[in-house]
């Protein structure tokens, strides 16, 4: 079998599982009271954590947590990883023990919030007073962490086994996976809208103006990309001569991907599912604070994504090390110095395209949704899922490609040709 279609297999067949395992619920739940109250907070944070778990959280499945645990670990090293020297010695030279430290931290942010979620629906009932609970409390606290922790543990696992033996990026293509298997359940939910008249035809067709919108916006600033010239001197031995071979350094617009804004919904769903239970008043304002709806949302959301732009791009983008490498391989730009000067200049470049893609960022990510949620749209629609979706897509087609290329050349250097 050729090894690009086996890794394509490899990557469905896991994402496949994912999906399975979206419809294995907790044990001693009610999912019918459960669903109905999802179906009521389709609109809220609720409905967008439920967006981005593929509808597991209306299931109230293992997987319910979704991969954004994994992240917010993932986000809590990288911050401690940039501040104190050693951790990020340990990321450098030994990022087994790195990842297995993430790990760690997976299991205990999981426990919180699946303890968390847990609570909070020993107080939900359904329309005929029901409970969503159908076991001992104490008991389905202790199953249902257990649960949520080992459904979360194997989409962590199946996130890296894509990454390491299949196409992409696996912890992005489980996200990626979750919000298009939401979209067949979204466009029939829309059209129901529009026959009971709870939504009207204009602002249907408003709302698929603006996705188109975002989709085009997203695709142009994606493939953007700084092109900075650089110049190698090679000899000519037959003519004992000097040629100049021109090429060039690529720097994207945005050089932190579809990063920035999952880490910044994880930061933020994280307080919103661990007070789903809180009672007291200063918590519950807390909670209703970090709504979607609301405009301190997303105030919240932009500053987040720009944040998370600057420092991610700090961390993917190391101007010192592209310096050092073009002055071993005996390559310049021109005009420019090499060593010191070099990083200098790609560096303020790179600042530069940052700036203007952490703003794109920041609008993707709330502008739809606040457009949208203008029109008294009764779900869930955001940039940062559009964004997401045709940003992965973008990533993954791209690693093929590369993936299909190497194999061309690897087939003509084992022929000779």
């Amino acid at each position: 079998m050729n090894p690009i279609a086996k890794k394509i297999l490899i990557t469905l067949g896991f994402l496949l599982v994912y999906r399975i395992l979206a419809y294995v619920p907790v044990p001693g739940v009610n999912i019918s009271v459960v669903k109905e109250f999802f179906t009521s907070h389709s609109g809220d944070a609720l409905g967008m954590l439920n967006m981005f778990s593929g509808n597991a959280v209306s299931r109230l499945s293992i997987i319910s947590l979704g991969i954004m645990p994994y992240i917010t670990a993932s986000i809590i090293m990288e911050l401690l990883a940039a501040t104190f020297p050693n951790l990020g010695k340990l990321k450098k030279e030994e990022m087994e023990k790195y990842m297995q430290v993430i790990r760690y931290a997976t299991v205990v942010i999981t426990l919180i919030q699946a303890i968390g979620v847990s609570v909070g629906l020993q107080s939900m009932t359904g329309k005929n007073g029901e409970s969503a609970i159908m076991i001992d409390s104490n008991t389905f606290i202790l199953v249902s962490a257990f649960s949520m922790l080992a459904g979360t543990m194997v989409l962590m696992w199946i996130g890296e086994q894509i990454t390491q033996k299949g196409v992409g990026n696996g912890i992005s293509l489980i996200i990626f996976a979750g919000i298009v298997s939401s979209i067949p359940t979204a466009i029939a939910g829309t059209f129901e809208s529009v026959n009971t008249g709870e939504l009207n035809v204009i602002v249907l067709l408003a709302i698929i103006a603006i996705m188109l919108i975002t989709i085009g916006a997203i695709i142009y600033v994606e493939l953007g990309e700084r092109r900075v010239p650089v110049s190698y001197q090679r000899k000519v031995l037959m003519q004992n001569s000097k040629k100049r071979i021109m090429n060039y350094i690529p720097i994207k617009v945005n050089l932190s991907g579809v990063i920035p804004p999952i880490f910044a919904s994880a930061v933020l769903m994280f307080p919103t599912t661990v007070l789903q239970a809180a009672t007291n008043p200063v918590l519950v304002a807390i909670r209703d604070f970090l709504n979607p709806n609301g405009l301190f949302f997303n105030f919240l959301m932009f500053l987040f994504v720009i944040f998370f732009a600057y420092f991610y791009a700090s961390i993917t983008f190391n101007s010192k090390d592209i310096s050092e490498n073009l002055k071993k391989q005996g390559g310049f730009i021109p005009g420019i110095r090499p060593g010191k000067h070099t990083a200098e200049f790609l560096n303020e470049v790179a600042s530069r395209l940052t700036f203007w893609g952490a703003i794109y960022l920041g609008i993707i990510a709330v502008v739809p949704w606040l457009l949208v949620k203008s029109m008294g749209v009764p779900f869930y629609f955001g940039g940062t899922a559009v964004l997401i979706v045709v940003q992965v897509a973008i990533d993954t087609m791209r690693k093929i490609q590369a993936q299909m290329m190497m194999q061309k050349y690897d087939t003509l250097s084992a022929t000779g040709l």
